[in-house]
């Protein structure tokens, strides 16, 4: 019974931490996005202090859920991918009359 209300927990964890992964990304407005994070820190905290759940254990659920949500944290840049950033990327400005501009 302990194990089926252990996956129970998590099963709520992860969808709270869906829920404000998804309202971050929707751009809901801050008092509603900042509601659903105080819930889910709040849940995370109990598990920690209860013993129920390591630090280690909740930092890898975090994880794989905003991996699984935003896509890996880092990726292979190529070339190709770094020209097309380089291209879309805007201009600076030239500098304009009486600012000169300053040498290194």
């Amino acid at each position: 019974m302990a194990n089926a209300s252990k996956t129970e927990m998590l099963e709520n964890l992860r969808g709270m931490l869906r829920d404000v992964l998804r309202l971050r990304t929707e751009g809901v407005a801050y008092a509603k996005l900042s509601r659903a994070h105080g819930y889910l820190d709040g849940y995370m905290r109990v598990l920690l202090e209860t013993g129920l759940f390591s630090q280690k254990e909740l930092l890898a659920l975090i994880s794989e859920e905003r991996n699984q949500h935003d896509g890996p944290a880092t990726r292979i840049v190529t070339e190709d991918a770094r020209d097309a950033a380089r291209a879309e990327a805007p201009r600076s400005e030239a500098p304009t009359a009486g600012r000169s501009a300053v040498a290194a």
